[in-house]
């Protein structure tokens, strides 16, 4: 035992050194709440004016003008800054304002920044102005659940991670119930504006918000949050003007240091396929982003697959004077296909091991799926309005939910009116394995989404990629190559000769590179016979040792472990492109609360330039909205930005997928983004897809 058995406890605690190490501060959080971001040129004078451009046109939605008629003429609110107004602009500008702000939704890296930007600019306006932060969400502003902001707390969250100040959650104020207690909780705390900081859903609320709220003169003003990057705002003739959403560049970022660490111990440990899933729901940006930071072996876009036409299924029904429909689109079994065909590219040069990044939502892309996900969608929701009861309560057992399934489809049979679900779409359920039939079952989100980060992607994909790997294994296509010098090396040390042994043994002895165990010989049986048969050993005599673990050597054995990127990275601290982007939209929207804007959402263009170049604007909200369809019904939202499979950035990694497979007997190229560090002159300015889209602005 050590001397210090009987050293007090509390007085140890109690040390400076021992306070110091375990403190909840550090010097890297007391640096991040120190720093202060960047302000847009418009925001250094002591005065923004709100400036009407007629420069953008927006394809309008007569639903949208028949449901916001008092804001879908809204246009984008240019923000300029100014040294002098005259007394009636000064007194707007500077007058003392109530204002609240919501999180919706799940948290994204720098929304502390958008309530620090708000406040800073609000109390240089007028430091009597307040600031009440809503409560868990939507639920604060219907519940009338709010804080006073003040210095302190504002300051104790700068430039960090998360939605800790004031909490987020997914209510959505879509009832004339909530809507009538928003607006008594507005009218009690004397607001003059209220801020929603979310996706698309909750700045479609927003709208709506706006819409209803401008009678009592509450403002309404939308702020773009999500890591997934499917809030990408253009007008009509495509000219952009939100390149991205916060939270995206850090989530990237986190997860890409975190998927670079795992390059490193694949080219490492040399036995592991890493499969990792990212989030990305509807759309891959963030698969695309990681790609671009980690270069890793295989990434799937979901947007790709959708585009696949198999030109040969094209060709083969064009000759017989038919159109397969099914050319169009990537299968499931062609995916898993493509990914086996990389895996077994990269054994060959004596790489069984790599890292793959899929999107979580992958398998919307893939055509089969997607119809299935559709229809089971109309199948839940009008189950649950039909009989007033919640489908996934009526049939709480897969095998319950199948035999409903089953009767529709006995129902398809008697009515042929009813095509929602037929004895096809049974059959064909029926032929995917139970796990999956049940995730495509599970409850859907409250927005009536299905969940796809719930679903096993990687364990669907998986399964199939693990039967055919064993398919070609036994062909003997599947094989890892070896290096000739250690072939030689270690027939010679057991006295035998390399080169009676090697044309017996592989399939390109005489070729340069790494080689190949023949694909008949395909276990030590096989190999056995080809021995005899060339002579090299007797009938009933033992394959060399060292001949059979050459043989042992070339067989794979296809080992994985799968990661999930999600939860981890929208928590991260924000990266400095963040944290200067974010606070430039609290800016912004004081901005556009002191101009008089509602229904608008608060954005900077030119974000994929460089910082001298960025402008805050005002978007109008109302005429970015269509009809979709929602929980099996037809409703106004704003439409997710997908990748741009003609966008440079896609381009671009579209023409270094060879290069990054590294199908060869070289290095990989892995890349290493590090850490978030936040300082240092090193950490990139923005996004590497805005980096490389950006060309295309320079070009125009």
């Amino acid at each position: 035992m050590s001397e210090n058995t009987n050293i007090d406890l509390q007085q140890l605690l109690n040390q400076p050194r021992v306070k110091a190490a375990t403190d909840d501060v550090n010097a890297e959080l007391l640096e991040r709440r120190q720093y202060r971001p960047s302000q847009c040129e418009a925001f250094s004078h002591p005065y923004t004016l709100l400036r009407e451009t007629s420069q953008y046109r927006f394809e309008l939605d007569r639903e949208a003008g028949k449901q916001l008629p008092n804001i879908i003429g809204n246009s984008v609110d240019l923000i300029e800054g100014h040294d002098s107004v005259d007394d009636a602009a000064a007194r707007q500008f500077s007058r003392k304002r109530h204002i609240g702000i919501v999180f919706s939704g799940g948290p994204a890296p720098g929304g502390h920044n958008v309530i620090a930007g708000l406040y800073d600019a609000a109390k240089k306006a007028n430091p009597d102005s307040k600031i009440y932060g809503f409560l868990v969400g939507p639920d604060g502003i219907i519940e009338n659940e709010a804080v006073e902001l003040d210095d302190r707390r504002i300051d104790a969250y700068r430039n960090l991670g998360g939605f800790t100040m004031i909490k987020t959650g997914r209510t959505k104020i879509d009832t004339r119930e909530k809507m009538e207690l928003s607006r008594k909780t507005c009218k009690q705390l004397g607001l003059d504006a209220l801020v929603i900081v979310g996706g698309d859903d909750s700045n479609t609320n927003a709208a709506f918000l706006a819409q209803e709220m401008l009678p009592d003169g509450v403002q309404v003003i939308g702020v773009p949050k999500t890591i997934d990057g499917d809030i990408q705002v253009r007008d009509a003739e495509g000219s952009v003007l939100c390149a991205m959403s916060f939270g995206f560049h850090t989530a990237a970022r986190a997860f890409a240091n975190s998927i670079s660490n795992l390059c490193t111990d694949s080219s490492s440990d040399i036995k592991y396929w890493h499969i990792c899933k990212v989030m990305g729901r509807v759309a891959s940006h963030l698969a695309l982003e990681v790609a671009l930071q980690t270069h890793a072996n295989m990434t799937l876009i979901g947007e790709d697959l959708a585009d696949y036409i198999d030109r040969q299924r094209l060709e083969k029904a064009e000759k017989k004077g038919a159109v397969d429909y099914h050319a169009y689109g990537m299968t499931l079994r062609h995916l898993s296909r493509v990914i086996c065909n990389g895996i077994v590219r990269r054994a060959a040069v004596g790489k069984n091991y790599g890292v793959m990044v899929i999107p979580e939502g992958v398998l919307e892309f893939i055509n089969e799926i997607q119809v299935f996900i559709i229809k089971l969608n109309t199948i839940i929701a009008e189950y649950n309005q039909t009989h007033d009861r919640d489908f996934h309560a009526s049939f709480p057992r897969l095998e319950d939910k199948l035999d409903h399934l089953r009767r529709m489809a006995q129902r398809s049979r008697e009515d042929s009116s009813f095509t929602l679900w037929n004895t096809r779409d049974d059959d064909l359920f029926n032929d995917i394995p139970d796990f999956f039939q049940e995730g495509l079952l599970m409850e859907r989100d409250s927005h009536g989404n299905f969940p796809f980060s719930q679903v096993e992607t990687e364990k669907v994909l998986l399964g199939l990629v693990r039967d055919y790997l064993d398919i070609l294994k036994e062909e003997g296509v599947y094989r890892i190559g070896l290096r000739k010098d250690y072939f030689h090396k270690t027939l010679e040390a057991a006295g035998l000769a390399p080169d009676r042994y090697g044309p017996v043994l592989f399939k390109n002895w005489g070729d340069d590179g790494h080689l190949l165990v023949k694909s008949e010989i395909i276990s030590l049986k096989t190999l056995a016979q080809a021995l005899i048969s060339d002579g090299l050993i007797k009938n009933g005599e033992k394959i060399p040792a060292a001949v059979e673990k050459i043989f042992k050597k070339s067989v794979p054995n296809f080992k994985t472990q799968i990661h999930f990127y999600g939860y981890d990275g929208r928590g991260n601290d924000p990266t400095r492109f963040d944290c200067i982007y974010t606070y430039n939209l609290g800016l912004t929207v004081f901005s556009l609360i002191a101009g008089g804007a509602t229904g608008q959402m608060a954005a900077i263009r030119n974000l994929e330039m460089d910082f001298s170049s960025w402008q805050p604007i005002g978007i109008p909200i109302a005429p970015l909205m269509h009809l979709e369809e929602r929980k099996g019904k037809l409703a106004l939202v704003i439409e997710k930005s997908i990748v741009d499979v003609n966008s440079i950035a896609f381009k671009v990694v579209k023409a270094l997928r060879e290069k990054w497979l590294a199908a060869d007997p070289g290095d990989d190229h892995y890349r290493r983004p590090g850490p978030i560090r936040f300082t240092g002159k090193s950490e990139e300015e923005r996004p590497l897809t805005l980096q490389l889209n950006a060309i295309a602005r320079e070009d125009e």
